[in-house]
This record gives C-alpha cells, structure tokens and sequence, in this order.
C-alpha cells in the first residue's frame, strides 16, 4: 500500500537519476519510505536509491513492491508546474498507480515485478574518497566530451585528474586538493569508463550537489549523493574498462 504526496521536483529528480541506467524498476515501499537497487541491461552500472519518508509531504506506506515505468512517469511530471504538489495512490485491486497533480488525474499500469530481481550491492573498499562539487565534474566530462569515448578518473594525495585521449587529440582537467571540498588516498589510483554512463550519471546530480566519489585500479567508481533536501541518498556504481 502506498498513499502519498510530494514536490513534483523532488518526483522529477527520482526520475532523473533513476532513468539514466532503466526504463523499468521495482520501487520496494514500506512504512520508512521508498528504496530501489537496478542493474542496467548491460550489466555496466547499478544504481541504488533510498528515500525517506521525510521527502514526502505526506506519506502512508505498507510492505509491497511496485514495478513502474520510469518514461510513463517521466511524461506524466511534465504536466506538473514548480512547486506543484504531486499525489500518488497505489490501486492493489486494478495494479495501477493513480496520480494526482492539479486537476488531472492519470491512472498508470503497473509494470510485473516478477521478473525483476533486486541486485546485490557488491561491498567494495575502494582506497581514494573525495567529495567535489557536481558543477567541477560535469566540467571535466565537457571537456572531454570532444576527444574520446572513455575517460579516465586519476587521483593521488594531492589532485584529482579527469582525462581522455583519442587518436590525434588529448585533454586533461586537474583539480588539486585545496579546489576539492575533501580528498584522502593513500597513493595514486586510476581507472577508466565509458564517458557515456559516467556523464549520464553525473549530468542527474543536480547543479550544488555535493558528490561524494570512491576510486581504485582498475575498480568499479562510486558516486554517492544526496537529494530530496537531505531526506534521499543516491548510489551509483559503473563497472571499468581494464586496459591492456
């Protein structure tokens, strides 16, 4: 069971971050409030939200699962205007998702959870930790945007790094420690990522953020932030390519 209401752009943000690797996913809710962990259908990136029932300007919950998808959704937030108030009540009998804003009223099919597993969070230490701004690292992604299909994520005690290489070009955007917000590592690390999914994530953060960013050889990243005022949190994981 779920009746609730909230700020359509705290909505619009769930969506953002969660349509960046899904089109479909399984929103487990209980009296708390609401969580998720997808997988990508490439097996690339997982993402793994939580949001409190704080977020909500009001909020009944009960243990069950509800599959949605995230571009009906999508298409339906777009009906609502800045500081809109969005209300969603879950129909168990007809397995629909009724959503109010203003005065229209869309009943949305629920998609079958069955199929839909909740992956496991691998637990991974990663030795380099740094929070940055999300504007400095959607900075470097644009800069690198131009010159190569990958990037590179480099970091030791004193900077953090952003780079791509091509054929014939090369870029690079270093930020030393006094311009991050923290920064702890123990020796230099590097890795590697497709910039597609390392920029989708990062362009879903929305503009202020803190980010807080984990980083190994050869490791997975993770990017970890907060939304819906504090009340939400956000983890992504993205899967390296090893170079030779």
């Amino acid at each position: 069971m779920l009746k609730a209401s909230a700020k359509a752009d705290i909505l619009k943000q769930i969506v953002d971050v969660v349509s960046t690797l899904v089109d479909e996913a399984k929103f487990n809710v209980d009296a708390d409030g609401v969580s998720l962990k997808a997988v990508d259908p490439a097996h690339v990136a997982m993402i793994e939200l939580t949001l409190g029932k704080g977020a909500f300007e009001s909020y009944e919950g009960e243990e069950t699962e509800l599959g949605i998808d995230i571009e009906k959704l999508k298409e339906i937030l777009k009906l609502a205007h800045a500081g809109d108030s969005v209300s969603l009540e879950h129909n168990e009998d007809k397995n629909q998702l009724i959503i109010k804003i203003g005065d229209v009223t869309r009943r949305m099919s629920l998609v079958d959870t069955a199929g839909m597993s909740d992956p496991k969070v691998p637990n991974i230490e990663l030795p380099t930790t740094m929070r940055l701004k999300a504007e400095e690292l959607n900075y470097g992604i644009k800069a690198s945007e131009s010159v190569s299909d990958h990037i590179a994520l480099v970091a030791d005690e004193s900077s953090f790094e952003m780079s791509s290489e091509g054929d014939s070009d090369s870029v690079d955007y270093r930020l030393p420690k006094e311009k991050l917000i923290s920064l702890e590592a123990k020796g230099k690390v590097r890795s590697l990522f497709p910039l597609d999914y390392f920029s989708n994530m990062a362009r879903a953060i929305a503009g202020g953020s803190e980010v807080k960013l984990n980083l190994g050889n050869n490791y997975p990243v993770k990017l970890e932030f907060d939304i819906a005022g504090g009340n939400g949190h956000v983890r992504y994981l993205l899967a390296p390519r090893v170079e030779s």
